[in-house]
């Protein structure tokens, strides 16, 4: 600029004006991250940063100011006094420190923004006119009013858009470094812009003199000094904010992980119900309170009907999808107090808010009517019912253990009595889940103790009346109870899976009583063993099977294994191809009480089944009804076509024995030929029927 004829001619350094922008850009990004990191900041680390960016932000506005008037040039030698250049630094740090302040607040309303915008202006405009005054110039500087007011208005609005943009951009992720760049070349052009005109409005006599020459500062080397710390500064400020940003952001992803780690280890990853571990948290809590409000709540046990065949039918993926719908309905249905959680398996366990039964029961007619509603699948529909068992705190238990093993005999209470309802536990349950119970911890130690023993049923050729061969039959005697019916323990044995060790004991044992008989002579003979579904899941059943023939030497054809034909069915294909190995190796397939379950003529052609056994409950009343004598020679003409020996068992009449004999059975079995009986008495029972005439003849 150039002053009127009575002042100064001036003008400005372009290198150090081109310096003053930078800085002053570089001051509001510095200042936009010191916002960002003291609104995140909590406590010491908050005030550290308060502080720190108080000092980067005013230390860069000031050196904007100070490099502006170092590239102002007047035609006598300039200096600067070093308090008042001092005191227009602690002008424009306090400024900044009161901006950092007020923007790290968690609101900013417009009244405050105003209000932080005339004190941050006026601060700024200090800083500006003490700095200007730190040349000491005599006779003094002369201002043209109206540039003055528009300089510190320029200041006011330049710290309000400053206070605005810092509040707006303190939280910023995405697009944060474009987001703040465009908005430091905004702030610093404010920032300049009123500077600017502030020098503009100062007008230099011609005959001044600086009275800072010679006892202030000296402008040869302080632009330079001034631009480096600068610079400096700026680079330790963004540099840590940077880092601590960065480590912010490490520490918030970590939270983030540990949060989903705990919600994996306590949720069910399917359904994002919770797991035992928080439903036996959240029931705890639940049973002291209400311990101590002495009230009471019910806990509901729920078991899906046929969801297995479901599974099977459709496949696992479409099972999941079915139970996390059904997770759905039940979350839909739960209120603010209530909980629910998945054990496992299609097994669901609820707890209600405390309340009378009234309230329990109306809700699990809900929840039955809710789960029994059609499930959308593709252009198909599924239905499902459920069971419940119920138990009430306290009557019923007051502990988790307690509780779920009353609802849960309970539940299976519901089962037995037609599925698709609710039954509240009480003491005959409890009795009898007792009983179980202790039955089932027996169970686990009868084998190692060796309780167990075999009986042999045996099996007649229908036409000659000799035997060719024996059911084996598992019997437990217990040193206290006496013995026990397998239709007692064989379901627990199975429930827990014990039934594969005992399964495989059975094994050994049948087989090596068959090798005895073969040694005596019989090479004729095989003995069956019965398999349960689990066993014939059993990955290990094939090489279980094979290691007992090898270890008594015994020919694959003298072992039949019996399955029935819900077994046959549980899981088809997978049952094909492990019957199709087993029958590889020669032995023989039977497929037990033919007639009661729902096999598919699909399937059944192609199992490698040799043998049909027709279920006794059609010959127990062969002789009353036609109809049974109709099935039964339907069933023996099928298992004809299939190339299948036909075994009838239950038989206990002369008059059943014959009839099955003219329909064409090929074995018979059952208490009129022989009961199950020791190993060494079948052997005298059988030898005089051996050389006795045909027993059909002599009819």
């Amino acid at each position: 600029m150039t002053a009127t004829h009575t002042m100064l001619d001036s003008s400005y350094s372009q290198d150090l004006v081109f310096f003053s922008i930078l800085v002053a850009v570089l001051a509001s990004y510095t200042a936009l991250n010191m916002t960002s990191r003291v609104s995140q900041s909590k406590g010491r680390a908050a005030v550290l940063w308060l502080a720190g960016g108080a000092f980067a932000m005013g230390l860069g506005i000031w050196s904007m100011h100070f490099i502006g008037m170092l590239a102002f040039e007047l035609p006598i030698a300039l200096g600067y006094d070093l308090a008042l250049t001092g005191l227009s630094l602690v002008a424009a740090i306090v400024s900044s420190a009161f901006a950092l302040w007020l923007v790290s607040r968690p609101q900013l309303p417009w009244r405050h923004i105003v209000i932080g915008a005339l004190l941050m202006g006026a601060g700024i405009a200090s800083m500006h006119y003490i700095g200007m005054a730190a040349m000491k110039i005599m006779p003094g500087i002369h201002y043209h009013s109206g540039l003055v007011i528009l300089s510190i208005l320029i200041a006011v609005l330049a710290s309000g858009a400053a206070l605005w943009i810092a509040f707006r951009l303190r939280d910023s992720h995405q697009r944060a470094f474009f987001r703040k760049a465009l908005a430091s070349l905004v702030m610093g052009s404010a920032i300049i812009g009123m500077h600017y005109t502030g020098m503009a409005a100062a007008e230099f006599p011609e005959h001044s003199l600086c009275g800072a020459l010679y006892t202030g500062l000296n402008t040869q080397w302080l632009a330079t000094v001034v631009i480096i710390v600068t610079l400096a500064v700026f680079a330790i400020a963004l540099v840590l904010s940077m880092l601590d940003a960065h480590a912010a952001r490490l520490s918030a992803s970590l939270h983030q992980a540990h949060d989903e780690l705990l919600k994996l280890a306590l949720h069910d990853s399917l359904t994002q119900l919770p797991n035992r571990l928080l439903f036996a948290d959240r029931l705890e809590q639940r049973i002291q309170e209400c311990r101590h409000s002495q009230r009471s709540f019910a806990l509901l046990f729920l078991d899906l009907d046929g969801f297995k065949i479901i599974n099977d039918a459709h496949g696992h993926h479409i099972g999941d999808q079915l139970l996390a719908q059904v997770a759905q309905r039940i979350k839909a249905l739960l209120g603010a107090n209530d909980n629910a959680s998945r054990f496992g398996g299609d097994e669901f366990v609820l707890t209600l808010a405390p309340g009378d039964l009234a309230q329990s029961t109306e809700f699990a007619e809900r929840l039955l009517a809710s789960l029994a509603e059609p499930y959308a699948w593709e252009h198909h529909s599924l239905r499902v019912t459920a069971s419940i068992g119920i138990a009430v705190y306290p009557q019923d238990g007051t502990s988790l253990h307690e509780l779920t093993l009353n609802a849960d005999a309970a539940m299976y209470h519901a089962k037995k009595r037609g599925r698709n309802d609710y039954y509240y536990f009480d003491s005959a349950m409890n009795a009898n889940a007792h009983q179980q119970f202790l039955l089932q911890q027996e169970l686990c130690h009868a084998l190692a103790r060796g309780e167990f023993s075999l009986l042999y049923q045996p099996k007649y050729d229908a036409r000659e009346g000799k035997v060719v061969g024996a059911e084996a039959l598992l019997r437990w005697h217990h040193p206290h109870h006496g013995a026990i019916s397998p239709a007692s323990f064989l379901p627990l044995a199975e429930k827990s899976r014990l039934i594969i060790a005992i399964g495989n004991w059975v094994l050994d044992e049948a087989c090596r009583q068959m090798s005895q008989w073969r040694d005596a002579g019989h090479h004729d003979w095989s003995v069956a063993v019965n398999l349960s579904t689990i066993q014939l899941a059993s990955p290990g059943l094939l090489e279980e099977v094979e290691a007992c023939l090898h270890r008594h030497r015994l020919e694959a054809r003298h072992l039949t294994l019996e399955i029935t034909e819900s077994t046959a069915m549980e899981n088809a294909e997978e049952s094909l191809v492990i019957l199709n190995r087993l029958a590889q190796l020669g032995i023989g397939i039977s497929i037990d009480d033919f007639g009661t379950g729902y096999s598919s003529l699909l399937y059944l052609k192609r199992f490698p089944a040799c043998e049909l056994k027709i279920d006794k409950g059609f010959v127990a009343t062969l002789e009353q009804t036609s109809e049974d004598a109709t099935i039964i020679s339907a069933i023996i003409a099928l298992g004809q076509a299939l190339g299948m020996r036909i075994v009838a068992e239950g038989v206990e009449t002369e008059r059943q024995r014959a009839l099955l004999t003219d329909l064409g059975c090929d074995t018979l079995q059952g208490y009129l030929l022989g009961k199950p009986m020791p190993a060494k008495q079948l052997l005298a029972h059988c030898t005089p029927l051996c050389q006795a005439p045909s027993p059909v003849a002599a009819h």
